[in-house]
Formats: C-alpha cells, sequence, structure tokens
C-alpha cells in the first residue's frame, strides 16, 4: 500500500514541541507523493473516531429518508453546491469533456457557515461560493455532525497547507492569506448498491480531476470504490485505511505549482456483479478551494510558466463553462 500510495504521519504540525527537522521531514515526503502520483493518506491528524462516526451514522441516517423528503431540500441552483443532489444530476466526467450517463450516486452538501456580515461574503462577487446552506430537518443530528466534521477537516487542510509549502521552499504561511476565507464544499456521497446493470461508460463517479487545492476523503467501504490513474496511465484501486483520510491534489495546486505536483485523474468503479451486495459506500469529501479572489500563478523559481495568472472565482468559472448544458456543479 505504502508504495502506490504513501501513508504519512503528521503528528509533528499539531504536537507543541515538534522540531522543525521533523516538519520538513514529514514536508519532504508530501512533496514526494505530490509529484509522483498527486495521492497520499494521512494518519496522526488528531480528528476522534467519534467525529468521523458521528457524521457517517447521520448520514446513512440522511439517505434512508423518503425521495421526497430529501428532495425538500434538494440543491436550488446547479451552481450552487448546496442541499440534496439527488441520482441523475451529476456526470463528472463532462469535466474533462466526456459525454457519458449520469453518475451512480446522491449526495448531500454544504459550504461555509457562521460567516460574518461582510460585503466580501453578502456582495456580489461572493456568488456563488458563499451561498446559503440548506439543512434538513432529519435527523436532527446531521447538523451538529457536519459542522463538528468541518471544523476537523478544515484543521487538517490547514495543516497541510504549512506542510506544502515547506515542500515548496516556501515560508510555512505562504498559503495561509490565500486561504483565511476558503470557498470550500463538504460532500457526503452515497453509493447505494446497484439495482440494475450499469449503462455503457456509466461509473459511481465518472473520470475526472478536481478543481480546488486538495481533497480530503473518508470512505468507509472499498467495493466499488476509488480508484486512480498512475503514471503508466493504469487505474489503481485505493483501498481505505482505518483513522486515515485521503489526500488528493486539485487542479489549483498543479497550476500554482507549474505541473511540478499532479492533479490526477480519479473515478469511482462500479462493483462486480458478485460483489454488488456488499457495496453500499459512504465517501465524505472536503473540497478545500482557496479564497474567490486568491491569485493563483506559477511559483516563481519553477521554470517558463505554463498557465496564465487567475484567480480561484476566474478558474471556476471557465471550468464550468466547459460543460455547458451540463448539470454538474462541483
Amino acid at each position: 500500500m505504502d508504495g502506490a500510495f504513501p501513508v504519512i504521519d503528521i503528528a509533528a504540525f499539531s504536537r507543541p514541541g515538534a522540531s522543525a527537522a521533523e516538519r520538513a521531514a514529514i514536508a519532504r515526503r508530501i512533496g514526494d507523493a505530490c509529484e509522483t502520483i498527486g495521492f497520499f493518506a494521512v494518519i496522526g491528524h488528531g480528528i476522534s473516531r467519534g467525529v468521523v462516526d458521528a457524521l457517517t451514522a447521520a448520514s446513512y441516517e440522511f439517505f434512508a429518508l423518503p425521495l421526497d423528503e430529501k428532495l425538500a431540500v434538494r440543491r436550488p441552483r446547479p451552481e450552487q453546491n448546496r442541499g440534496y443532489i439527488p441520482a441523475g444530476d451529476e456526470r463528472l466526467a463532462r469535466l474533462r469533456g466526456n459525454e457519458t450517463p449520469a453518475d451512480l450516486k446522491e449526495m448531500f452538501a454544504i459550504g461555509p457557515f457562521d460567516l460574518p456580515d461582510d460585503p466580501y461574503f453578502t456582495g456580489p462577487a461572493a456568488y456563488p461560493s458563499f451561498a446559503a446552506n440548506l439543512w434538513p430537518a432529519r435527523p436532527p443530528s446531521l447538523r451538529p455532525a457536519l459542522q463538528a466534521y468541518w471544523h476537523g477537516v478544515d484543521g487538517l487542510a490547514r495543516q497541510l497547507c504549512q506542510a506544502f509549502a515547506l515542500a515548496l521552499d516556501l515560508p510555512d504561511d505562504f498559503f495561509a492569506d490565500k486561504t483565511d476565507r476558503h470557498i470550500s464544499q463538504l460532500r457526503l456521497m452515497h453509493y447505494p448498491p446497484p439495482d440494475r446493470a450499469p449503462l455503457p461508460g456509466q461509473l459511481r463517479a465518472g473520470e475526472h480531476s478536481d478543481l480546488g487545492m486538495m481533497t480530503l476523503i473518508y470512505s468507509d467501504n472499498d467495493v466499488g470504490g476509488l480508484e486512480v490513474m498512475d503514471r503508466t496511465e493504469s487505474w489503481v484501486a485505493a483501498p481505505p485505511i482505518e483513522d486515515a483520510f485521503t489526500v488528493n491534489l486539485g487542479d489549483l495546486m498543479m497550476r500554482w505549482t507549474n505541473d511540478r505536483w499532479r492533479s490526477t485523474l480519479h473515478r469511482v468503479a462500479n462493483p462486480t456483479e458478485g460483489d454488488a451486495w456488499r457495496s453500499r459506500r459512504l465517501s465524505i469529501g472536503m473540497f478545500f478551494i482557496p479564497n474567490y479572489d486568491a491569485e493563483i500563478a506559477p511559483l516563481v523559481g519553477t521554470g517558463a510558466a505554463r498557465y496564465a495568472p487567475t484567480t480561484t472565482a476566474a478558474y471556476r468559472t471557465e471550468r464550468f463553462a466547459r460543460t455547458a448544458g451540463g448539470d454538474v456543479a462541483y
């Protein structure tokens, strides 16, 4: 496992008294993973098992509700990653210009919450990054569980921002002012056992790369699970690791590093026919996205720039334009 998907203990980034040498060694391992496959797993993250288990239980309760009750908090508009997103509403392959049948999953999504009454969060430029969240009435445990999980994974993402900076020979706070008002999305992705054969080209989640800076994933089942394309263009299964989060880079991080680091293609495969009965799966993803006005430009010292400077918001708009006529919102 550690060969294809490095498992990295990052406890030194939260442990008082940890030395600079300890943190630098961790950053080097993370940098190596980012240059080779763009995926790795982290342990020693400090997020309690109770926080993960509480959200997992509440999520399954929500997805078990009748469809009409879930649709009461349906996503209001395609560009808003908020509320319930039923099966049939997303085709992630369109992010790469490919047309496939709808992905075989249903979702619930939130964005930042408890925001100050400030024009940055409420003005025209803030939409849809800070659109209002939708909170279902049942189960009552879902909202506090989502918020507790958000706070935990937000802290982990900030530790990884420090590690990324060190791995790139930058001050450890380089990304701090670019992510202090981040526009991240937390998605609950439910993959029910299939009740029929998939259509040609249909997957649980189509082949794509992520938009943002990084994605942090917890999954409870690898039957019909995440697959990553390695450098030989082969699909490699990424089984869940106990008490670990899987981390993958997004396109904005690849642009920042001028392609030194990789935003890797990945997908969620269908279970085999014989495994369908045990393939119910929950994946909880924090899609960590910088401030909407953060400038994304190739870092100094990474060679001739392969990308023109942009902002998070401009890149998001341009990427969505590639899916014109579609219904994907990412």
